[in-house]
């Protein structure tokens, strides 16, 4: 296979999120929460691995009519933002007007971040909450909490899009790697045992999904507040 040909089909890779897309949209349509949440997950593994594959096969140099930056921004915006917030609007979680607040914080909020050029930080960190609400409305349907509990979680974490707080990418921020990329599986698999149960798990799965969505929130701030030791210079 020519380079070319690898590159191009990296993009090709990456363009396959958007029929999972779809695919979890229609799902949600019809209220089919667990199979709509397979369809994601599917999606997040193409997006978890098509960045190291585009980096491998340079496709920058080899499959430059494709923008694949932009083409991973549009699917990510379609199943972390658009298919959640529509997912949380739909539900039974949010009443009346609260369910409207969220969708328009949620995707407008979301829509200006995605478009900001200074989301990422010089340690391959994001520069506020990176609009994973895929993540968040997955842990909001197990655990079903009050409406306003919801509310305000929404309401910090788009303000947290635009503030100086750090959130770590599980597999790009070197420190803290070694704890992060096993918290980060252990989150994927609660959420999938949380969704084959219909959001019903047991108080196991909760407990891990709480804990383990916690350091995922957390982690980036802690490493801001935390000073880095210096590596030990030889004499």
């Amino acid at each position: 296979m020519t380079p070319q040909l690898r590159a191009l089909s990296v993009h090709l890779l990456t363009g396959t999120g958007a029929v999972f897309a779809m695919l979890a949209m229609l799902a949600a349509a019809q209220e089919e929460w667990s199979l709509m949440y397979v369809w994601l997950v599917v999606a997040f593994a193409v997006d978890g691995i098509d960045g190291p594959l585009a980096r491998k096969f340079h496709v920058q140099r080899y499959a430059p009519q494709f923008d694949g930056v932009l083409l991973d921004l549009i699917i990510d915006y379609l199943t972390y933002v658009f298919i959640p917030a529509f997912a949380l609007f739909e539900s039974d979680l949010l009443p009346g007007w609260t369910g409207w607040i969220c969708i328009i914080v949620i995707t407008f909020g979301s829509a200006m971040y995605f478009a900001d050029t200074r989301m990422k930080t010089p340690n391959n960190s994001f520069a506020g909450f990176p609009g994973c609400w895929n993540m968040v409305v997955l842990v909001m349907f197990a655990l079903e909490p009050n409406f306003w509990v919801i509310l305000g979680i929404v309401v910090v974490l788009a303000a947290a899009m635009f503030s100086p707080i750090e959130f770590v990418h599980p597999f790009r921020t070197r420190r803290w790697r070694p704890l992060t990329l096993p918290v980060a599986f252990a989150w994927t698999g609660f959420a999938g045992l949380a969704a084959w149960t219909e959001f019903h798990p047991g108080p196991v799965v909760l407990t891990g999904l709480t804990v383990t969505s916690i350091y995922l929130l957390c982690a980036g701030a802690a490493m801001q507040l935390i000073p880095e030791r210096a590596a030990p210079t030889a004499d």
